[in-house]
């Protein structure tokens, strides 16, 4: 059902019934300043949070920021909604966006409701989605048109809803899908936009007297190419969401996701969270404009010989379909139970993480669980980092992972 167009009249609203109601939990149960650190930022992926009940049940007493993926680039340059069905309920591809909420944007409304400390951005581009932001970064009148258009979608058309935007361009200069439109000049011009950005949010705070909060993600190893001015841009962000994970993409041996160090013997001895960190330090971004993300999925392999219950042993083959079928994501591989069905769980005590290994099969898992998740955690709490961004909310397992990140972030 739409929910008022008046987002904040809608937010005091509930609050009022919930006084009288009963307890509800309004409240989180850490003393936690979303504009400051340590925060929390969970990406929430459009199509799977269209789940019934999903966004509902998310562990919001916990999260600080929800960054919802993605919104995407026009071939005229502007900014539009990535899944309007799902996104607002608008799926008449014919119509108008309607003025009041429906669909995942309406859910995410009353979650802001209940969780008073909760922030929503608008995260835009993604892996798949990158293609044009070349091109709109490309000159003055076509930041300032992208941004203008992104301010009325986001900011003017519902709002209250939405508390800032965060870039999620793959990438830069080079990289990402070949289809991708890319040009030298994208590593100042990515600034640029980045600038145009925070204007209008800054202006937009002038207007309204709230705080606009805007972010980017960058991969893990950015700081090695030349390809964003780090001292430009991290004046003109809140945070930095470095996406410390998929180190091992395509690797050709069975290798962690996201190894928080590198196992003994690893040919790659820099592909670490720990690694990407003292790049980006080194870059010159300050610790607390640090959010380390984290894996809410695994990735598989086959073919792998036993030497070493599998690790950095060759991956001869594609994982078996029985084992990839239904998705990765921890609710899904705990789900299967792979435990039962041939698989032992191992754990690496230098690079913090586990897998699950299948012998007979030759299928070997890399993954995060409570205990890995944990431990990255706690390296953030203990290198005063600015918090966790978790790649995806849908991917935990009934608010286990995120409950992990929070107890040890919080200090609890």
């Amino acid at each position: 059902m739409p929910v008022p167009r008046s987002l904040p009249a809608l937010i005091a609203l509930t609050a009022l019934a919930a006084v009288a109601c009963g307890p509800r939990r309004l409240a989180v149960p850490h003393p936690v300043a979303p504009d400051a650190p340590p925060r929390l930022v969970g990406y929430l992926f459009a199509p799977a949070a269209h789940a019934p009940g999903l966004i509902a049940g998310l562990p919001a007493e916990e999260l600080t920021h929800i960054n919802y993926a993605f919104a995407n680039i026009s071939p005229a340059g502007a900014l539009v909604l990535g899944n309007p069905c799902v996104d607002v309920g608008a799926c008449d591809s014919t119509a108008a966006l309607p003025d009041t909420l429906g669909g995942n944007f309406a859910a995410l409304a009353r979650l802001k409701a209940t969780h008073p400390q909760l922030r929503v951005l608008m995260s835009i581009g993604g892996w798949t989605w990158s293609g044009r932001f070349s091109d709109i970064a490309l000159t003055d009148s076509t930041r300032r048109a992208f941004v203008t258009s992104a301010m009325d979608l986001v900011m003017h058309r519902w709002p209250g809803l939405f508390d800032g935007f965060d870039v999620d361009w793959e990438f830069p200069v080079a990289g990402g899908l070949p289809s991708n439109a890319a040009r030298p000049e994208d590593r100042a011009n990515y600034t640029l936009l980045l600038a145009e950005l925070r204007r209008q949010l800054d202006d937009e705070s002038v207007r309204t007297g709230r705080k606009y909060t805007l972010t980017v993600a960058l991969n893990a190893h950015a700081p090695r190419n030349d390809r964003v001015e780090f001292d430009r841009i991290v004046p003109l962000l809140d945070w930095i969401n470095v996406m410390a994970y998929d180190f091992h993409g395509g690797s050709p041996i069975a290798n962690f996701n996201a190894p928080l160090h590198s196992p003994a013997g690893d040919p790659a001895p820099s592909y670490n969270v720990d690694s990407s960190v003292a790049m980006y330090l080194a870059a010159g971004v300050p610790a607390e404009k640090l959010v380390i993300g984290v894996p809410f999925y695994g990735r598989a392999f086959g073919g792998v010989g036993a030497a070493h219950d599998g690790l950095l042993q060759p991956a001869t083959a594609a994982p078996p379909a029985d084992v990839t079928a239904g998705g990765m994501n921890y609710r899904q591989l705990v789900a299967k139970q792979l435990e039962t069905k041939g698989f032992t769980r191992h754990w690496d005590p230098i690079a913090q993480v586990p897998w699950l290994y299948n012998p007979t099969t030759g299928a070997w898992i890399t993954y995060d669980d409570e205990q890995s998740i944990a431990a990255k955690a706690a390296y953030v709490h203990e290198h005063a980092l600015g918090g966790v961004m978790i790649w995806e909310l849908s991917g935990d397992d009934n608010g286990k992972l995120t409950k992990a990140i929070g107890k040890e972030i919080y200090g609890d």
